[in-house]
């Protein structure tokens, strides 16, 4: 039996609630589900099903939840854990359908960050390499490749503030369009790749720009979720280089180490993606639940929820 702890602060205002008079069925599977079902057997905990404890502390208008789950053991003799988690709105386990979403999210990040470093390489392979010209010559089907990483990340990337992801996924669409529109407009003209282009000319960051501003949003989410030190790091290097780049502050030598410094936590930060939990990355599922129910159903339920904790503190 392995042992799961996870903490998150969630920026939601007080609420907590639940009778099933008020709720459509829709609502109420968020926190009553069928009694044939995974959520309901984990109610009537025995020693060896799978439990969970739930502690609340609201202050300063947040929630701050903290959840233990224990893994159930074995079922038809496979060694099949499933992990109930009470969430700030009802219980909720990892689908297949969420762990494909992760799968595929994790997957996104590798191939920009193997997009990135084998372009980047280019820069530390001496000029006469037949590989330094082989990669320069798909520098544009790397940059390609990459951004449609980074998009497919993007779109399956879990961030309880809708605004915040749909601001990173529009960062994303610009700077895709502006690197189209310079590589048809300027580089293809002057009979250059786009990658060498913006190398040769500072400016065309303006256009490109935005498409490595939603990279470090999204490190920075991690960094700053998961308490990541490379993605930490990546938040002030991915900037500091495309700055440093437009501006002309900063000589090749600067721009290379950190270029070279970019490459190593990019392929270590896509990396451990792959160490943790599924769990991590679909967040409190429960709030994306409730986010999805109608301006009705959130306020029966969250109804509900009070009463059902003042129930508990009459108890």
């Amino acid at each position: 039996m392995a042992m799961t702890t996870a903490t998150c602060v969630l920026p939601l205002p007080v609420v907590f609630v639940l009778p099933q008079s008020k709720l459509s069925p829709s609502t109420s599977k968020l926190i009553s589900p069928p009694k044939d079902s995974l959520l309901y057997r984990s109610s009537s905990v025995a020693s060896s099903s799978s439990s969970a404890s739930f502690r609340t502390s609201i202050g300063n208008g947040s929630i701050r939840c903290q959840v233990e789950a224990a893994e159930s053991a074995e079922t038809s003799g496979d060694q099949t854990a499933s992990v109930v988690y009470q969430g700030a709105y009802g219980p909720w386990t990892v689908e297949p359908s969420d762990v494909r979403e992760v799968i595929l999210y994790r997957s996104g990040l590798v191939t920009t960050a193997a997009a990135f470093v084998i372009s980047a390489s280019a820069a530390f392979i001496p000029d006469n390499s037949s590989l330094r010209d082989l990669i320069k010559q798909n520098f544009d089907f790397f940059y390609a490749l990459g951004a449609g990483g980074l998009g497919l990340s993007l779109l399956l990337i879990h961030i309880y503030v809708t605004e915040i992801k749909r601001t990173l996924q529009a960062l994303w669409a610009l700077g895709v369009l502006g690197s189209l529109a310079t590589y048809m407009s300027l580089a293809q003209p002057a009979g250059q790749n786009l990658v060498q282009y913006a190398i040769d000319n500072p400016t065309v960051v303006w256009f490109v720009g935005p498409l490595f501003a939603a990279l470090t949003g999204l490190v920075f989410k991690e960094g700053l979720c998961y308490g990541k030190l490379e993605a930490g790091i990546l938040t002030f290097v991915v900037p500091s280089v495309l700055l440093g780049h437009l501006t002309g502050l900063m000589d090749d030598g600067v721009k290379t180490t950190l270029l070279g410094l970019w490459m190593g936590l990019f392929v270590i930060f896509a990396g451990r993606k792959f160490t943790q939990p599924v769990k991590d990355d679909i967040g409190d599922k429960s709030v994306f639940m409730f986010n999805a129910l109608s301006e009705e159903q959130k306020k029966a339920l969250i109804e509900n929820l009070e009463q059902q904790k003042l129930g508990q503190n009459l108890n």
